[in-house]
């Protein structure tokens, strides 16, 4: 499964410049540790994101994280799962309520790596995101849960949508070319 990660990033292109310096890092990160998708490697390890749409590609599914206090898509910890598509669909399950979710294609969306700031007993550290296109349909039930302040389904070409967070405001760009 490692490998499979590895041949996901390898095929993964991109016209951001700032994505081809992350997926460079992120396979040398792959290939040098040993532990990279498990939450106790302390410099950093491998998280996975779902950009969650409804069929039609018109809203996207976001959270306000309770510990970081932004608006951003679901997502979590691999939790030494190397599938990050298996991690990104159960963590939009899991971060929703939604169990009908299903990835729209099976290859990268986006890549990203951020440094996460110290929280209680965890020092400051990296996540190597990868993230995936998924859907599911607004009409279903969505049940917030204790990682979120709130849950919110938004128009893609909407006022309301969370501004200055280059990664998230990357996926917005990216999803309003393929309309």
């Amino acid at each position: 499964m490692r490998e499979q990660t590895c041949q996901l990033l390898a095929a993964y292109t991109s016209s951001y410049p700032e994505e081809l310096v992350y997926k460079e890092k992120m396979l040398q990160f792959l290939d040098t540790c040993p532990d990279c998708f498990l939450r106790s490697c302390r410099a950093g390890h491998f998280t996975a994101s779902a950009f969650l749409l409804n069929p039609e590609k018109t809203h996207v599914l976001l959270l306000l994280h309770a510990k970081l206090d932004k608006w951003m898509q679901l997502g979590g910890h691999c939790d030494g799962d190397p599938d990050a598509l298996g991690v990104a669909i159960k963590e939009a399950q899991e971060e929703s309520g939604i169990q009908k979710i299903r990835a729209i294609r099976p290859t990268v969306f986006d890549i990203g790596i951020h440094l996460i700031p110290p929280y209680k007993e965890e020092e400051a550290h990296y996540h190597f995101d990868i993230r995936f296109l998924l859907h599911a349909y607004e009409t279903d039930q969505v049940i917030q849960n204790h990682e979120s302040k709130a849950l919110q389904w938004l128009k893609i070409t909407g006022e309301n949508l969370p501004k200055n967070r280059a990664s998230v405001d990357r996926m917005f760009e990216k999803i309003k070319k393929e309309q």
